[in-house]
């Protein structure tokens, strides 16, 4: 039987408390690289969602033409501007801009906004190619679909890395047809967890959180069914990420930003609607949301 993520589980799985005299440094630094020409708003509610969660520091990383938009937009961000392809994708020749940033960061979100292709593979194996110790990864959208033929690669960073499939990437990520997936999704988590070496967010109605040195995946049956619409995939691959950044091993994150996201849904539909809220009304929400959940101390 598959363990419930509930309060009674976030009591027993506490974040690590925030010191008192810590500074920004202290609370993680995050590193958000995605986007394109024609989708630049997905990092914004990415990047908000990590510092709403309690990170430090945040860069962004995306296309040059993007970027001054994106900083305005969050200004509490620094902005690196990269070079675009003819499809206006993050070139290949952005890995060297993006190598030294990377070795100086403690969370690594990747794929919000960005669009599978070949050229996106060789992007995402290349910033995966040197494994940083302590380091967390979130593959996300289209860096998680290219991630099919790189299971060597994720495993190299030690279960550090976080997948966060729906069913439709899940597919692609395992090449199951999605009804396989739709009729044990149990399974396919367990397995794609062992495989990568990674803790994985099998996202639907029912999510589970599935780790590779569990047995069985965590169950969230928790949420709102107005949490199914664009960009709330990329508030909760920022939430996780804030965590993560701030100090929790990957699954603690993982579960935490799960339950937070589906918390964050319900009490938005309350107050706007069911169906109709958007993905970044939940942004506000989460500090409080995330402070009554903690132990007091």
């Amino acid at each position: 039987m598959m363990p419930t993520l509930d309060r009674a589980w976030l009591e027993a799985h506490p974040l690590p408390p925030i010191a008192a005299l810590g500074d920004k440094d202290a609370r993680g630094r995050v590193l958000l690289v995605g986007g394109a020409e024609f989708v630049p708003g997905a990092l914004r509610l990415t990047g908000e969602a990590a510092l709403r969660a309690g990170a430090g520091k945040l860069q962004m990383a995306t296309v040059r033409s993007a970027a001054m938009a994106l900083a305005v937009l969050v200004p509490e961000a620094a902005m690196i501007a990269l070079p675009a392809d003819e499809d206006g994708e993050i070139a290949l020749e952005a890995v060297a801009l993006l190598q030294e940033r990377l070795a100086r960061c403690d969370m690594l979100i990747l794929g919000p906004g960005m669009s599978a292709g070949d050229r996106t593979e060789q992007f995402v194996a290349a910033l995966l190619g040197t494994p940083k110790p302590g380091q967390t990864i979130i593959l996300d959208a289209a860096a998680l679909t290219c991630a099919r033929k790189l299971k060597k690669l994720v495993a190299a960073h030690e279960g550090r890395v976080i997948l966060t499939p729906h069913h439709r990437e899940m597919s692609f990520l395992t090449g199951q047809d999605i009804d396989v997936i739709r009729k044990d999704p149990r399974g396919a988590a367990l397995r794609v967890a062992r495989a990568f070496n990674a803790v994985v967010v099998l996202k639907s109605a029912q999510t589970l959180i599935a780790s590779p040195k569990e047995d069985e995946p965590l169950l969230f049956e928790g949420g709102s069914i107005g949490l199914a619409t664009g960009g709330s995939g990329d508030v909760l691959a920022g939430l996780i990420g804030g965590l993560a950044a701030r100090g929790a091993d990957p699954l603690r994150a993982a579960a935490w930003g799960v339950f937070v996201h589906g918390a964050a849904g319900a009490g938005v539909a309350n107050q706007i609607a069911e169906v109709g809220f958007l993905a970044r009304d939940l942004l506000p929400v989460i500090p409080g949301l995330i402070a009554s959940l903690e132990p007091e101390r």
